[in-house]
């Protein structure tokens, strides 16, 4: 099973919407690990690491959100693994 490393901009009606507490749920229910918060400029960023199957699963359900959001675009880059991250995390 090959892991991967991806960084997810999320744009969109996605804070106030519980997005980021979603995107956790989500993640953990995946055996993702990395960090997700808000970004001044209204959007989420989000580090998602693990198999990539299930990476590319989350990137997928972040571009629906959940029921109060709207999202318009993921963008996504892959990057290197972020040493001393375990578990899933809200960050800001």
């Amino acid at each position: 099973m090959t892991s991967v490393a991806v960084k997810a901009r999320v744009t969109g009606r996605v804070q106030g919407v519980a997005f980021r507490t979603w995107a956790r749920a989500e993640a953990v229910r995946h055996g993702l690990s990395g960090w997700i918060r808000n970004e001044p400029d209204g959007s989420v960023r989000a580090l998602l690491m693990g198999p990539a199957a299930s990476v590319a699963d989350m990137v997928r359900r972040m571009g629906r959100g959940p029921g109060a959001a709207s999202v318009k675009d993921v963008l996504t880059e892959r990057t290197d693994p972020e040493p001393g991250v375990s578990g899933f995390r809200i960050v800001g």
